[in-house]
């Protein structure tokens, strides 16, 4: 089996705009080749688009999320410009108990949070005297530094390094929305991750042969209310070997690409259109993901939920994250079958005024 022909990859860097403001390209990549050069976007055109266009950085969002798996627990720290706010959260799950501890610091039009052009380079980086997060690129990897002191009451340390070699593949996309909008988003899961959090004088190992992380790039210019379903694995296959998963739906224009993909050791094998059937009244009962060309078939258990609320009266957001174990089969590119058992990961609705 092959992806679909509505699936088109992008295989040569250009800009991402052109000096009009449109997209040079659209479709999904293995590798980030496209230059977000969001100073050419122009969402506003006409006679008042150079008055307008003073409004445009609030419909501009950026956002480096990271996550890292361990078999008791998932930790995730982000930093975002949202244009009319900036917001570094940390939160950090104990499967064993089921609790999470969540911190937010909210900054007016993002002061103090930096995040670079690319996924390529730089550091993403925010400190306000009692909150640290700071996210590096480095030849082998990303390395992932927070301390925060009170962290829902105690110190919060975490030191990360997530492996990450160059042949590795990432899912990359760029989806038009409409009003001249888009988004621009890069995901690579299976990472190997290293290091330690620290958390009310209880130390967490974090090992690279049991642990794996997930970074979600995003970069795009978004309408005020946008909704979303996002699903992610990163994890093991019961005869050995990586597997991540990486499933959504609930935006754009997805009819060049969607954003579903399998990864099998470090390489990206491309789904088209994977159908979500759960119930939004009560989100632990149990998912399913399905594809009409039978390449995917799972069920998604959920054993602990995550709430996240935002009430910033320009921005309003809900989230349902559920963290849950996925069983069933993906079918490879060449046709092979694979079996999912137990693979931990998590599933999410999202709904936002931004």
């Amino acid at each position: 089996m092959v992806a679909e022909p509505s699936q088109h990859e992008i295989k040569s860097p250009s800009p991402l705009l052109d000096a009009r403001g449109d997209l040079v390209q659209v479709g999904w990549a293995r590798h980030p080749l496209l230059d977000a050069n969001l100073e050419n976007a122009r969402i506003y055109r006409g006679m008042l688009s150079a008055i307008l266009r003073l409004w445009q950085r609030f419909r501009i969002k950026r956002w480096d999320y990271y996550g890292v798996t361990t078999p008791t627990h998932f930790f995730s720290a982000t930093l975002a410009d949202l244009g009319y706010a900036g917001q570094a959260f940390v939160y950090l799950i104990d499967f064993t108990t089921g609790r999470c501890q969540e911190q937010t610091v909210t900054v007016p039009f993002a002061r103090g949070i930096n995040l670079p052009r690319g996924s390529t380079a730089g550091e993403s980086h925010f400190y306000n005297g009692k909150v640290r997060l700071a996210f590096s690129t480095e030849p082998a990897g990303r390395r992932v530094e927070v301390n925060w002191r009170g962290f829902a009451g105690a110190e919060l340390a975490a030191e990360l390094f997530l492996r990450l070699a160059p042949e590795h593949e990432s899912t990359v996309i760029l989806i038009p929305i409409r009003g001249h909008r888009f988004y621009y988003n890069r995901k690579i899961n299976c990472l190997p991750a290293e290091g330690h959090i620290r958390y009310g004088g209880q130390e967490i190992a974090v090992r690279p042969d049991e642990s794996l992380g997930n970074l979600d790039w995003g970069r795009g210019v978004w309408e005020y209310r946008s909704f979303w379903v996002w699903a992610s694995a990163s994890g093991y296959l019961p005869g050995g070997g990586a597997i991540g998963l990486n499933l959504g739906y609930g935006f754009g224009d997805t009819s060049a690409a969607t954003e579903n993909t399998l990864l099998l050791d470090g390489r990206i094998h491309k789904l088209g259109q994977v159908d979500f059937s759960y119930d939004p009244r009560d989100f632990k009962r149990p998912w399913h993901m399905r594809s009409p060309d039978g390449r995917l078939d799972l069920e998604f258990v959920p054993f602990l939920e995550r709430l996240a609320r935002t009430n910033l009266l320009v921005i309003t957001s809900e989230v349902h994250q559920m963290f849950g174990r996925y069983q069933g089969t993906v079918c490879a590119d060449d046709g092979h079958v694979y079996g999912v058992d137990n693979l931990v990961g998590f599933a999410e609705e999202h709904h936002a005024h931004w």
